[in-house]
């Protein structure tokens, strides 16, 4: 039987809403995405060591926008123009964030980055306020204020308060802010436009490889510098293309379409846990238990988060409305 067409809980009128066999299989999605991005920090810190962090950026998603160029054939729909400027829109914030992350990655601890880059989940409820009109509750206040502080334990650890260290980390808390606008640009896109999942995806890695060109050729010393032979470097260059871009950014924004910014960038929650774990395995890494400690507080914080926001979707009158009916209307994208 075909589940009733209706604005459904998530805010997207006049889709199907799925059924919680399929709510539970994308919650199960997102966790593997999770584990995937958490591996990512490792990966990255192994390939920039190795070449310049633009040209590794130029890399992955040009060789991520090859493998989906058939998807292209997505935008064959009335409106493509304003759906392609949207995407587009959305691919800029998105080299904005990997730019920002990259560098952080390749300044700071892979296991730091991990940890810092979840602050998304506390950022998220903020960005909804600011850009689809959804006031955060005084939980969101406290969990975002222990959150900053297990940031500031982790970043200032001892023996690892060195400046490029902390730059490191200023640049992974700038990305986690990027990360939370991204969520929300993406679900406003998917009300607005209804693009397929990787058809967006696609575009955003193609917008994403001409901006990385484009900073090549403005920023200073070599454009292109010759590629490594090392089995490590192409070892961590396929798991970002194949695994990090491909297929965790088609399930991220095909999960962005159905479900509430809050509920997606609450993979983070459990991406910095795995981040650190495999930073540890792979990469040797140790963290202090200073930096645990700050660790669980953004861990624990960003849980917090998403536990009083689902409770708070689940009792409120008229849930079974799409929870934007109200909210101011959105500018833009």
């Amino acid at each position: 039987m075909t589940p009733p067409v209706q604005p459904g809980g998530d805010g997207l009128p006049g889709r199907t809403l799925p059924s919680l066999s399929s709510a539970l299989s994308m919650d199960v999605l997102l966790l593997l995405v999770a584990m995937v991005w958490g591996g990512s920090y490792s990966a990255v810190k192994v390939a920039s060591g190795e070449v310049p962090v633009l040209q590794l950026l130029a890399l992955r998603f040009g060789l991520s926008f090859l493998l989906l160029l058939p998807a292209l054939r997505g935008l064959a729909i009335a409106g493509w123009p304003a759906a392609l400027g949207a995407a587009t829109l959305v691919g800029l914030s998105l080299l904005a964030v990997f730019v920002c992350e990259t560098l952080g990655v390749s300044l700071t601890q892979a296991s730091n980055a991990a940890f810092l880059i979840s602050l998304c989940v506390a950022f998220t409820p903020l960005c909804e306020w600011w850009m689809l009109g959804r006031k955060p509750s005084p939980s969101w206040l406290l969990a975002a204020l222990v959150s900053l502080l297990g940031a500031g334990l982790l970043a200032f650890q001892t023996g690892n308060h060195s400046a490029l260290h902390v730059w490191g980390d200023a640049l992974m808390v700038a990305a986690a802010w990027l990360r939370a606008v991204i969520v929300c640009l993406t679900h406003r896109h998917s009300q607005r436009h209804g693009l397929p999942a990787m058809t967006l995806t696609a575009i955003q890695m193609g917008v994403m490889t001409a901006g990385c060109g484009l900073l090549m050729l403005v920023s200073p010393g070599p454009v292109w510098v010759p590629l490594p032979a090392s089995p490590s470097f192409w070892a961590a260059l396929a798991y970002l293309v194949l695994l990090c871009s491909v297929l965790a950014f088609y399930a991220q924004n095909h999960a962005a379409a159905w479900t509430r910014p809050s509920r997606v960038s609450l993979l983070m929650g459990s991406e910095p846990l795995w981040g650190a774990l495999i930073a540890a395995v792979w990469m040797g890494e140790q963290l202090t238990p200073v930096a645990w400690l700050g660790g669980v507080l953004i861990a624990g914080s960003c849980a917090w988060v998403a536990h009083s926001r689902a409770q708070a979707d689940a009792t409120a009158p008229g849930s079974g409305t799409s929870p934007h009916t109200n909210s101011r209307p959105v500018k833009g994208a």
